[in-house]
């Protein structure tokens, strides 16, 4: 018998893998927050023996060589990444006894990275499950344009055929197991469903179902832009990540969130879009917690800025600082909770904006208000079709471009209010004038606007 644990990290779109016997299990691309891992570890009963890398991550910071340090879990790197610590270096072909008759057998998978490397867990001499990581995914495969420019198209290409022989070698009924595909932007395209097997991807998943140049075309055509983020966590996955710290941050009374502002570092408020509107910090920017706050303010935020977080309670506190150390923003600088009253100082007022429908654009304009009408989507959704004389900055670039906004009342929106509430924080802590639209684009057509495309 053997089983298979999946540890989600929903922010990022990820997911990490417990697997094993009744005794000893292998970890196949732990986070960096390791204390789930051995929870789960405990729950199971399980001595983790392993602890096993598909890959150099991207999007990451790994938690693979503190959990095998910790546990004393052999590490499994495969052997032509360049790392700078010791590990146990693992080359296509190499199996390792988990226990209890389980075997797992490394596949060297080139495409995301050169050296990508999947892992299948093998019981009674056949395979059992196929952790794939950024390999074959669900419904597509890993973008191969995170390592070097110079490289996509042969990784593309490598993409493709690590793929054909994943399905050569595995029975259809072989469950895969990817890493990424959950919503990572590490994933080429995002597919619907959660769980699939190597028969159903043989099937559908265009690497398996195109011939190589047809695929490689399609897919370098569609790749979405890369999280600034992500040249921060490939070297810090190479050097060796230094164990994660969880201790509470310093508290921040009202005084110091007011000369943390003023020294131009970030102050990040946690609460929901519409609390935020309401009434929030000057000068503060709304990343909401539920929302994908990791992805996002690590995209945005200048690398190694201090960041102080803002809450409803110090568990929205634990939560974030817990999601946000998964990409390297190691420490909050402070933390302050309670609600924004308790955050400005006496005499001070707090700052608002105005949420609204596309509906209420669509009569602002038939009103003739002069209005600019921001789009903060990315470059593919807007290609699908944009409200007429629209701007267009997609959100990951608007901090460094707030200057090329027209002058005027701002309404900015997204596909469905999230980006559009971190857009206009950011806006109106410039002093600008904002509405948030807080809806689905689609409604921008049942609101009678026009929309256009490219």
């Amino acid at each position: 018998m053997f089983f298979v644990d999946a540890l989600e990290s929903e922010g990022l779109g990820n997911r990490s893998y417990l697997a094993g016997g009744a005794r000893s299990a292998v970890v196949v691309d732990p986070p960096r927050d390791i204390d789930r891992v051995i929870a789960a570890a405990a729950r199971r009963g399980v001595r983790i023996a392993y602890v096993a890398e598909t890959h150099l991550h991207n999007d990451y910071v790994s938690g693979g060589l503190e959990l095998a340090r910790i546990t004393g879990a052999a590490y499994l790197v495969p052997a032509a990444a360049h790392v700078s610590f010791a590990r146990t270096p693992v080359a296509d072909g190499d199996a390792v006894g988990v226990g209890e008759g389980l075997v797992l057998r490394a596949i060297a998978t080139p495409g995301h990275t050169p050296h990508h490397t999947s892992y299948v867990l093998e019981a009674g001499g056949g395979g059992v499950a196929a952790f794939t990581g950024g390999s074959l995914l669900i419904g597509s495969v890993g973008r191969p344009d995170l390592v070097e420019p110079r490289l996509t198209e042969q990784l593309a290409r490598a993409q493709h055929a690590s793929a054909h022989r994943l399905v050569a070698e595995l029975d259809d009924a072989v469950p895969v197991l990817p890493t990424h595909g959950f919503g990572s932007f590490c994933s080429s395209s995002q597919a619907e469903g959660d769980a699939t097997t190597i028969g159903r991807e043989r099937a559908t998943n265009d690497a398996l179902t195109l011939d190589v140049d047809t695929f490689v075309a399609r897919m370098l055509a569609h790749l979405e832009d890369v999280p600034a983020y992500y040249a921060h966590m490939g070297p810090a996955n190479a050097a060796g990540p230094a164990p994660i710290d969880l201790t509470p941050p310093e508290p921040a009374d009202a005084e110091q969130v007011a000369q943390r502002l003023a020294a131009g570092e970030w102050v990040v408020d946690l609460r929901n879009r519409v609390a935020f509107a309401e009434g929030h910090v000057a000068g503060s920017f709304n990343f909401e917690a539920e929302g994908r706050l990791a992805t996002y303010l690590a995209w945005l935020i200048p690398w190694g800025k201090p960041v102080t977080l803002l809450a409803d309670t110090p568990q929205q506190i634990t939560d974030a600082q817990r999601e946000l150390a998964r990409v390297g923003i190691d420490r909050p600088a402070a933390a302050a909770t309670g609600g924004p009253a308790a955050w400005v100082r006496e005499g001070e007022q707090l700052a608002s904006f105005p949420r609204a429908r596309f509906a209420d654009l669509a009569e602002a304009r038939e009103r003739g208000e002069e209005v600019v009408v921001l789009d903060v989507r990315r470059d593919s959704e807007r290609a699908n079709g944009f409200v007429e004389d629209s701007v267009h900055i997609p959100i990951h670039e608007l901090h460094g471009r707030t200057g090329e906004v027209p002058g005027g009342t701002v309404w900015v929106h997204c596909a469905g209010g999230m980006r559009a509430a971190i857009a206009a924080s950011l806006l109106d802590a410039t002093g600008r004038d904002v509405v948030a639209v807080d809806d689905g684009f689609d409604a921008a057509t049942a609101a009678g606007l026009s929309l256009t495309r490219a």
